[in-house]
């Protein structure tokens, strides 16, 4: 590394010790980073040409305002997406406000008091339990528990297998809608690879063919060749300020799936009889475009951060999931830190790696959807963005950290360097 590098990092207050030993981690991940370069020219060109199928023109970045009626901007768009997706029709909406939105309202839609909704696969991510009903007893907050929809479950396997023994005595007459969560989360497993979504897909298709399957698919658009919506899901859904927003998108999430269960979700999203044909773009319609358009490549500045971190780290002995050598389905590096001031410590570097609040030293409070106080890293343009680069983690053992994003490589860089530099004069990594 040339002198003019070594400074630069200098006055990020990263000595030389630290760039060298992330340099020489690096060299060793070519291979890796050729073969995530690869599939984001595969994932680019599949957006570029379901945009040219659907013509895009200057006309569909046209805003539209109250009611939002003949929103021709919005109307392609949808189709874009469901043509990227391989599903029958899509909503892609600013109206959706997070991912969690997005899933809220794909599961009342597709739920009615009486059904069950069976997650096969663990607990949901923690900002569902509430919306679930898990959690918030006796608060009336009208959670499908409310509703009248009850849940159930089946935890993974110790290996983190699926448990195929028990999974068929818990679908039943009631099981309409069946969850899948393709990200970890703050779960202590690897991510679901589409593969072995698919496996489950099947082996559930078998026990009851029309039940709907719906995969949370956050963190993980445009992480494979291949989306869980082409392996059998009927609806994905997942948030535009993470990967298919490419950090352009202000706000908005999507769904996608069949006709039948976007209809559904349309009705649920605003009212029935209006569905789908209100809901204004509000200006912000070209980032939408644009950031789809950026989104495979910036997927993959995000991946290759993450496994960069996981190999910067496990060098150090901390436990890391995935591994440097794993498959990856999604841009969430996990890294046990085990202890709070370890935590504190990295998030603390991520933060002073931002170009926006990097002055800020980032503490652990109340998030609203979680049990734990978090603490979150995030100088983003655009205000929780988890494709921007970012680090968060729940104050419990064992101070699991979860980085993610990286609009470019370089910044991803920036940022394992940054907190490997923050934990080292804190006495919390030795190299």
């Amino acid at each position: 590394m040339n002198d003019k590098a070594i400074e630069i990092y200098k006055e990020f207050g990263i000595d030389e010790d630290v760039v060298l030993y992330v340099k020489d981690k690096e060299r060793d991940l070519c291979d890796r980073f050729n073969a995530i370069d690869e599939m984001a020219d595969y994932n680019q060109l599949r957006v570029i040409k379901a945009m040219q199928n659907n013509k895009v023109s200057s006309e569909c970045f046209n805003t539209s305002t109250g009611y939002g009626y003949d929103d021709y901007g919005r109307d392609t768009l949808e189709k874009i997406y469901a043509e990227v997706f391989h599903t029958e029709d899509a909503l892609v909406r600013p109206q959706i406000t997070c991912g969690t939105h997005a899933l809220g309202i794909a599961l009342f839609s597709q739920l009615r008091p009486g059904d069950e909704l069976y997650c096969p696969a663990g607990s949901p991510y923690d900002t569902l339990e509430e919306v679930i009903g898990i959690c918030g007893e006796g608060k009336d907050s009208g959670s499908l528990k409310d509703y009248g929809i009850s849940y159930a479950k089946t935890d993974l396997l110790p290996d983190g297998s699926f448990d195929f023994d028990e999974i068929p005595s818990k679908i039943n007459d009631k099981t309409k809608l069946i969850a899948i969560q393709r990200s970890k989360g703050y779960a202590d497993r690897l991510s679901f690879t589409v593969e072995r979504i698919a496996d489950l897909i099947k082996f559930i298709r078998n026990i009851k063919p029309d039940v709907t399957i719906m995969v949370d698919n956050c963190y993980g658009e445009f992480a494979e060749y291949i989306e869980p919506s082409e392996v059998g899901a009927d609806i994905i859904a997942g948030s535009l300020i993470k990967n298919p927003g490419g950090g352009l998108c202000e706000t908005g999430g999507y769904i996608c799936g069949t006709k039948e269960c976007i209809e559904k979700a349309a009705s649920r999203m605003t009212v029935p009889g209006l569905g789908r044909e209100v809901g204004p773009s509000l200006g912000i319609i070209r980032s939408m475009y644009q950031g789809l358009f950026l989104a495979p490549s910036v997927t993959a500045s995000a991946m290759k951060g993450a496994i960069l971190s996981a190999a910067v780290y496990e060098g150090l002995g901390f436990k890391c999931l995935p591994s440097s050598t794993d498959e990856r389905t999604d841009i969430i590096q996990a890294i046990t830190l085990k202890s709070p001031e370890a935590l504190n410590a990295f998030c603390a570097g991520i933060q002073a790696a931002s170009a926006v609040e990097g002055y800020v030293t980032p503490s652990a409070w109340d998030m609203p959807g979680y049990d734990d106080p978090v603490i979150m890293a995030a100088g983003a343009f655009v205000q929780g963005s988890s494709i921007e680069l970012s680090a968060d983690g729940p104050m419990r053992e064992p101070y699991n950290v979860y980085l993610q994003g990286g609009l470019t490589y370089s910044h991803a860089r920036l940022g394992v360097l940054s907190s490997l530099s923050r934990m080292k004069v804190e006495g919390l990594a030795n190299i």
